[in-house]
């Protein structure tokens, strides 16, 4: 029976209920008495998805560990994880859960629509240093270092104020931002990133990465993501590639590389160890794509964020 075949019960309904889902595009409510929106949620959550917006955001991870996607870029976080989110540039933070577990007020996020950025600096000359960060946050930021501590707090103190002393605040956010060194950031998304999202390509993206997410360390095929959302493989690969940017393949071989830099970082273990570890099946093949996208090998790796 082939992927698409409509004999396959489950994923012709859930091709039914993908192909019938509104645009996706996530619609953020203003808030009449702040100039930004600032709100918090659990994990998971019907907000924690694969998703884009108009509005720029500042997401600030309180609590947990996992992997998250902006654009075509994979990493992992951990608590006090700080990223901002160019307009448009799709994202998500999956949190790694026992079963059963939720993480109550995992994530704190400011919103704000670059529209307001541009008629507050028309009042205010001093925002216009906030510029240069909004055309790079393009690509995606994440804060490192003591930016990230900062901002972390200047988030969480915007949570717990209102009126005049919020904007102080954010005024504050800003500032830390903008001026954060080049050594305390690290840019994501590649420059020629340029996704084709609608609703339906959103719906059936945020599947395949629970898929992939889920699995990366074990057996993880393309004939069974095409099956998940009731496509052919042929199909599912030039979708997937549409939607997202890059290759399915080139999808789980950045998860698995994040996982295994973790493990460099974190652990003790034998390099051989993490490279099965983290689903590849060949020690040669691991040191090759680990050199290729880090630049150095899995040992150097190691022995300069360790030393």
């Amino acid at each position: 029976m082939s992927a698409a075949d409509p004999g396959d019960g489950a994923a012709a309904r859930l091709a039914e209920r993908l192909l019938g889902m509104r645009a996706n595009r996530e619609v953020i409510p203003a808030d009449p008495n702040h100039s930004v929106r600032w709100h918090e949620h659990d994990y998971p959550s019907p907000l924690a998805r694969w998703n884009y917006h108009p509005e720029y955001e500042i997401h600030l991870i309180r609590k947990g560990t996992g992997k998250f996607i902006v654009g075509d870029h994979i990493g992992t976080f951990e608590a006090g994880h700080v990223a901002l989110v160019g307009s448009g540039l799709p994202h998500d933070w999956v949190s790694d859960l026992e079963p059963g577990e939720k993480l109550e007020r995992r994530d704190a996020v400011i919103q704000f629509d670059a529209k307001w950025v541009q008629q507050a600096a028309s009042i205010l000359p001093e925002l216009a240093e906030v510029k240069p960060l909004l055309e790079q946050s393009a690509r995606g930021i994440e804060f490192l270092g003591h930016s990230a501590e900062a901002a972390a707090a200047a988030v969480e103190a915007m949570g717990a104020s209102t009126g005049l002393e919020r904007l102080h605040h954010l005024l504050e956010l800003f500032a830390i931002l903008a001026r954060a060194p080049q050594e305390e950031r690290r840019y994501l998304a590649d420059e020629w990133f340029r996704p084709q999202l609608d609703g339906q390509a959103a719906a059936v993206v945020d599947l395949v990465l629970e898929y992939v997410f889920s699995n990366h360390a074990g057996s993880v095929k393309m004939s069974e993501a095409a099956v998940l959302v009731g496509m052919s493989e042929p199909t599912f690969s030039k979708y997937f590639k549409r939607a997202t940017g890059q290759n399915f393949s080139d999808l789980v071989r950045k998860l698995r590389l994040a996982h295994a830099r973790r493990l460099l970082e974190r652990s003790n273990k034998a390099i051989a160890e993490i490279c099965y570890e983290v689903g590849f099946s060949n020690l040669s093949n691991f040191n090759r794509h680990f050199l290729n996208d880090a630049g150095e090998t899995p040992r150097h790796y190691r022995q300069r964020v360790q030393g």
